[in-house]
């Protein structure tokens, strides 16, 4: 959301506006790992690689912005909230999208391939992964109004309650963590020892994607404490 409060006008080159498009881009280079994913259990490596080079250049885009945030926060000569405070929401932003590169890259490097038997569960997985990070970009969209508001009343109900949702779907994801995580288990004698390992090692980033998104909704959380 675009506010029209004029104390926000008041700031040239204010960071909030970057911030949310920052996480938006973030958001879309996990989306893109659904269709990855889909891609990668068909086999099909070209349009695996397509994607993958999709969320590299959405994740450099992201980086663009990253930098664009870090210049107009100390050049601005007055933040409602601490300049700390938001260089650490924007890092915790940019995990998501150097995470969905991570997993990608890694996946396409190898070839990796993801065993029939649990490919349903593995795309329910990175699907509710992906839903925690939209849910942080829904809680980060309130940014603007939340500063607007003078992080008072009403505005910060609503985002509590978003924070709220975002804590539930990362739990969801963490119980499927659990149960994919068992379900390699029950497997794992008929795969090659080294492509385990590294089955097992995108799984815990899939799980890292929720839980940078929910460390999104934690700092956010922080600023309206404060």
């Amino acid at each position: 959301m675009v506010s029209s409060n004029p104390f926000l006008q008041m700031f040239a080159r204010s960071p909030f506006k970057p911030m949310q498009e920052h996480i938006a881009k973030a958001q879309q280079c996990a989306e893109q790992l659904i269709p990855f994913f889909e891609a990668s259990f068909a086999d099909d490596w070209a349009l695996a690689e397509q994607l993958q080079q999709k969320i590299a250049a959405l994740e450099n885009e992201a980086d663009d912005i990253k930098k664009e945030v870090r210049q107009s926060v100390p050049s601005s000569l007055f933040l409602p909230v601490p300049r700390t405070d938001l260089l650490s929401l924007l890092r915790m932003q940019d995990k998501i999208a150097n995470r969905a590169k991570d997993i990608s890259g890694i996946m396409l490097g190898r070839k990796m391939s993801v065993p029939s038997c649990i490919q349903k569960e593995m795309l329910e997985f990175v699907s509710a992964a992906v839903k925690t990070s939209e849910q942080a970009l829904t809680a980060l969209n309130e940014l603007d109004e939340l500063v607007g508001a003078g992080f008072r009343g009403r505005e910060v109900d609503v985002v509590e309650a978003l924070i709220n949702k975002l804590d539930d779907l990362e739990h969801e994801t963490d119980e499927l963590e659990r149960k994919i995580r068992h379900s390699v288990f029950q497997v794992e004698k008929e795969l090659d020892p080294i492509d385990a390992i590294f089955l097992y090692k995108v799984i815990s980033w899939i799980g890292d994607l929720a839980d940078r998104a929910q460390d999104v909704g934690g700092r956010l959380q922080l600023l309206i404490a404060r």
